[in-house]
């Protein structure tokens, strides 16, 4: 029997890589998104590709009500769903604590907290009367350590770091896998929704860096999600390589060229031949 998997927030970004990861897999790939047409733009390109069945449910994760009747729906045209990529998610605005837009404030933590929950509340009952299944949650490196200005961004992907061990926690007894991917800066259209369309601005963030890409995290949750049943990545955090932190990074022309050789330095300098 083919496997299923429900991608929240795949119209873009990780969510969309991820849904073109696991469709050319053979998946059965039900995805979510506010803009309709291009759930239905990416439900066409995979079916005609890979010759999948996608399911596609437009709704707001941030309105309890249309997740749980979207979801309520789902579960009748499914058996059962073996895969749940909590992935929809954003940043808005970039101001100091007492300068901050509460507007925006609010979006994020509708978004990134509650409208996480909403979605796992449906499932996770669906997954514990499986006795399988497994969770994938979309953090930040925004989780692991503050940045300027990015303070409730931060809270947030704060909060979801604690609901993905509280997961790991509650469905232990099931059988149900728990995974947080936590990415580092990646170029996609977060910085565009952060800074509300300004191009130039967004770009900036990520010039001359060679930041991941969101094929990078569709790799990576295939990884975490096709390893032995016995295995159980509960937390990663991923970067590019010129970024070492929530907050340090380099620009790929700081970057330290190779050392010469040194004669006097190689890996028998000073030891007998053999």
């Amino acid at each position: 029997m083919g496997k299923t998997i429900l991608i929240t927030g795949a119209t873009s970004g990780f969510g969309k890589a991820i849904a073109e990861r696991f469709a050319k897999n053979g998946y059965t790939v039900c995805i979510t998104g506010r803009r309709e047409d291009r759930l239905q733009t990416l439900k066409g390109q995979l079916e005609q590709q890979y010759g999948v069945s996608v399911i596609t449910l437009c709704f707001d994760v941030r309105d309890r009500k249309q997740v749980e009747a979207a979801l309520t729906e789902l579960k009748t045209q499914v058996k059962a769903i073996d895969i749940l990529v909590n992935n929809a998610g954003l940043a808005a605005g970039l101001a100091t604590i007492d300068e901050g837009n509460i507007d925006d404030w609010e979006t994020m933590i509708d978004t990134n907290v509650k409208g996480l929950l909403y979605v796992t509340r449906q499932i996770a009952p669906l997954m514990k009367a499986q006795a399988y299944g497994h969770i994938i949650n979309i953090g930040s490196t925004a989780g692991k350590q503050v940045y300027k200005n990015g303070n409730v961004y931060c809270a947030t992907k704060f909060a979801v770091e604690a609901l993905n061990q509280a997961m790991r926690i509650d469905l232990l007894p099931y059988g149900i896998k728990v995974t947080a991917i936590n990415p580092g800066m990646a170029e996609t259209e977060f910085s565009l929704v952060r800074f509300k369309g300004d191009a130039d601005r967004a770009r900036g963030v990520y010039a001359d860096l060679n930041p991941l890409r969101a094929e990078d995290i569709a790799d990576i949750a295939w990884y975490c999600a096709t390893l032995p049943p016995h295995v159980c990545i509960n937390d990663l955090t991923v970067t590019c390589l010129t970024q070492a932190s929530g907050f340090y990074s380099i620009k790929e022309a700081e970057r330290k060229p190779p050392s010469p050789p040194d004669e006097k330095s190689g890996p028998c300098a000073g030891e007998p031949s053999i």
